[in-house]
Formats: C-alpha cells, structure tokens, sequence
C-alpha cells in the first residue's frame, strides 16, 4: 500500500521497512536483493539512524519500484 499524502503534500505516514520484509515484498533471496543492489538495479538502503548499522527503505519507495516494474513489463509485452 503506498502512503497517502496530507493536504500539505507530505506523507501523513511513513514507515520503514528492514532486509526480510522486502525480501518477502519481492520474493528474492538476500543475495539476490543485495546483487539487484549492487547492480543499481533496486535502490540502496539508507542508515536509519546516523553513525548506526541498521538500514531500510521506506515502504512507499519499495511500492513505488514494484509499481514501475509493473508499468516496464506491460509497456514491454505489447507489440
């Protein structure tokens, strides 16, 4: 579910996900998120809390790639 914005365009929620909840978005192992990663071809996560070691995404950004991905393989099956 992507979030949905406040009257002032921002979102009225966000939320992290961590490593296994996209994973379990996609349905890919960790190796395979983390070579679609290296590969530019899934955004890299960013430092949830500065100078710590836990990373995310936020929901909407995964969402949103899902979405493009959706759009690419309809724009690319018709001839």
């Amino acid at each position: 579910m992507v979030n949905q914005l406040a009257k002032d365009g921002k979102p009225d929620s966000l939320r992290i996900v961590r490593n296994a909840q996209v994973r379990t978005k996609l349905d890919v192992s960790e190796a395979k998120l983390f070579d679609m990663i290296a590969k530019g071809l899934f955004p890299a996560p960013f430092q949830i809390v500065p100078g710590g070691r836990a990373v995310g995404w936020l929901e909407s950004d995964v969402d949103q790639w899902i979405l493009e991905q959706k759009r690419r393989s309809e724009g690319g099956s018709k001839c």
